[in-house]
C-alpha cells in the first residue's frame, strides 16, 4: 500500500512550519520526559505495589509484614481474586479485536483511511472513529484506533505515527460513558460481585440513570469536541514526524495484507469441510442472539462479551477464519495477563486490614478525599479519588470495587439513596479512570502490541489529553448534581 504523489504534495503543502505554540512546547516536553523517565508498563506496576507498601505501613496502623504478604497473595490467587473479572475484560478485548479483523470491518477501515489528506486529519480520524467504536464497546474501540493508524500510517509519508496511535487511544476516554461501561452494566445486575450499590442499598441502578442521562453523555460530549480540537492542534511539525527511525513500516503494512484462504490438492476431508461450514457459525448467532431476545435484551458485562463473540462468527463467516481471527487477536492480551496478577495483588493489598476496627489503605485515601463532602461536591470529590486510585487499580471498572463501598457509604450518609444520585456517584468514578488512563499505561499495551511500537513514543500525547480531560470531565463533575 503506498502513497500517491498526489497525496505527498498535498501533506507538504499543508504541513505546518510555523514556529511552535504553548501547546506544541508542552506537548515536546511531555514527550521528552516521559522517553526519559516511564519504565516499562510491568516495571510500572512492581513499582506501585511498593508504593502501596509504603503507603500501608505509613498509614494502616499496625500492619505487619506477614499481614501485607497474606494480602498481597489474597488479591492475587486467594478468595475473591480478580482472575474472573480479568477473564471477562480480556474477552471484550479479544472479542472487539476479533471483529475487526472481519473481512468486512477491515475494508471499512481501509476506506476511511484513505480520506485523510495530511496528519492533522489522519489523527482526527483515528481518534473520531475509535471514539465512536469505544461508545459500542471498548474493546473494539481499542484495536480500531490502533488499526486505523497503521491504515492511515501506510498511506502518508509526512506523518507521526506514534502521534497517530496516541490519537486513537484518546478515543479510549469516552468508553465509561458507553454500553460496556463496567460500572453501569454492573450497577443493572444484582448477581454482579462490582454491584456496590446493590450490596449496600439493594438498590439496582439502570442504565436509564446512568449513560443515557445527560450528566453523562453531555460532557462526554463536550469532552470530544476538546479532544478532537487538541488532537488537531498537536499535531507534530514536519521535521517531527519524519523521525520514524524505529518504525518498520514495511513491516506494519505486511499486517494488513488480507489473507488468501489457499485450498489443498484434491477432495476436502470431512474435518476441512466442517471448517468451513458456515452454517455453524450462523447457528452460533442465531443462539446468542435468541438467548439475548429471551433475557429481555439484558445488557451487563457477560451479555457484552457473548453479543462480540458471536458477532465475530458472523462477520468471520466460516469456523476456521473466525478460529485464525481469534487466536491471533488473543496474543494482543498477553501484556494484560502478565500484569493482571500484579494489579490484583494491589487490590488485595489495598483492602488488607490487620485487625477489625482498622481502616484498610482504600478508605483511608478515598475517606479523606470524600470527608468533607456535600451533596453538591460528592461526585467531584469522588472523580478526583478515583483518578488517584486508577492509577493504583487499572481494571476497566474494577476499581468501583475498591472504592465504591466509600463513596457509597458518604452519599449513604449524606441521606442520599435514590437511584438516580446513587447513578451518578457511580459515574463520577467512572469518569475518573476514563482520565487516568491517559497516565497509567495498563490499557495501552494491547494498543502498543498492534502498533508495535514503544510505550514512551505516545504516553508523551496522553499526558496533554490527562491534562485536558481531566479539567473538562471535572467541570462535568461539579455540574453532575444539576443535571437531569
Amino acid at each position: 500500500m503506498s502513497h500517491t504523489p498526489d497525496l505527498v504534495l498535498e501533506e507538504e503543502q499543508t504541513a505546518r512550519t510555523d514556529r511552535p505554540g504553548p501547546l506544541h512546547r508542552f506537548t515536546d516536553l511531555s514527550v521528552r520526559y516521559v522517553e526519559k523517565w516511564m519504565p516499562d508498563p510491568y516495571l510500572f506496576a512492581v513499582i506501585l505495589t511498593i508504593v502501596v507498601v509504603v503507603l500501608i505501613f505509613a498509614f494502616v496502623p499496625g500492619a505487619s509484614l506477614g499481614g501485607v504478604v497474606d494480602g498481597w497473595y489474597k488479591g492475587v490467587w486467594g478468595e475473591g481474586n480478580i482472575f474472573t473479572f480479568a477473564m471477562q475484560m480480556i474477552l471484550i478485548l479479544v472479542g472487539g479485536y476479533t471483529l475487526a479483523e472481519a473481512p468486512l470491518v477491515k475494508r471499512g477501515l481501509q476506506w476511511l483511511a484513505s480520506k485523510p489528506r495530511n496528519q492533522a486529519q489522519g489523527g482526527l480520524l483515528c481518534f473520531g472513529v475509535a471514539a465512536l467504536a469505544c461508545v459500542v464497546n471498548w474493546g473494539l474501540g481499542l484495536v480500531v484506533g490502533a488499526l486505523l493508524a497503521r491504515q492511515v500510517f501506510g498511506r502518508l509519508r509526512t506523518v507521526n505515527f506514534a502521534y497517530l496511535v496516541a490519537a486513537g487511544y484518546m478515543g479510549y476516554m469516552v468508553w465509561t460513558s458507553g454500553l460496556s461501561s463496567s460500572i453501569a452494566l454492573a450497577n443493572t445486575d444484582k448477581t454482579s460481585k462490582l454491584n456496590i450499590i446493590w450490596t449496600q442499598t439493594h438498590q439496582l441502578v439502570p442504565l436509564s440513570d446512568t449513560i443515557f442521562r445527560p450528566y453523562s453523555f453531555v460532557p462526554m460530549l463536550v469532552l470530544a469536541v476538546v479532544i478532537g480540537l487538541l488532537v488537531h492542534r498537536m499535531s507534530p511539525r514536519p521535521q517531527e514526524s519524519t523521525e520514524q527511525a524505529d518504525v518498520d513500516r514495511e513491516a506494519l503494512l505486511a499486517l494488513d495484507q488480507q489473507p488468501q484462504d489457499v485450498r489443498p490438492a484434491g477432495p476436502r476431508t470431512l474435518a476441512e469441510k466442517l471448517e468451513n461450514l458456515w452454517v455453524l457459525n450462523v447457528l452460533v448467532f442465531v443462539a446468542g442472539i435468541a438467548y439475548f431476545v429471551r433475557s429481555g435484551f439484558a445488557l451487563n458485562i457477560g451479555s457484552m462479551v457473548m453479543l462480540f463473540f458471536i458477532l465475530g462468527a458472523l462477520f468471520h463467516w466460516t469456523p476456521m477464519r473466525f478460529i485464525r481471527a481469534f487466536t491471533e487477536a488473543a496474543k494482543t492480551s498477553g501484556p494484560l495477563l502478565l500484569q493482571y496478577p500484579l494489579y490484583g495483588g494491589i487490590i488485595g493489598l489495598l483492602g488488607y486490614t490487620p485487625h477489625a476496627g482498622v481502616h484498610p489503605l482504600q478508605t483511608v485515601i478515598a475517606s479523606a478525599i470524600v470527608s468533607h463532602a456535600t451533596y453538591y461536591t460528592l461526585p467531584f470529590l469522588n472523580y478526583v479519588a478515583s483518578v488517584v486510585i486508577s492509577l493504583f487499580v487499572p481494571s476497566g471498572g474494577g476499581h468501583w470495587g475498591v472504592q465504591g463501598p466509600v463513596a457509597v457509604d458518604a452519599a449513604v450518609q449524606l441521606g442520599q439513596t435514590s437511584p438516580a444520585y446513587l447513578g451518578k456517584i457511580s459515574m463520577s468514578v467512572a469518569n475518573g479512570e476514563a482520565v487516568a488512563n491517559m497516565i497509567q499505561p495498563f490499557w495501552l499495551l494491547p494498543v502498543l502490541a498492534i502498533a508495535k511500537l514503544n510505550i514512551r513514543r505516545v504516553m508523551g500525547f496522553t499526558v496533554v489529553a490527562f491534562v485536558v480531560g481531566f479539567v473538562v470531565l471535572g467541570v462535568g463533575s461539579l455540574l453532575m448534581p444539576l443535571l437531569p
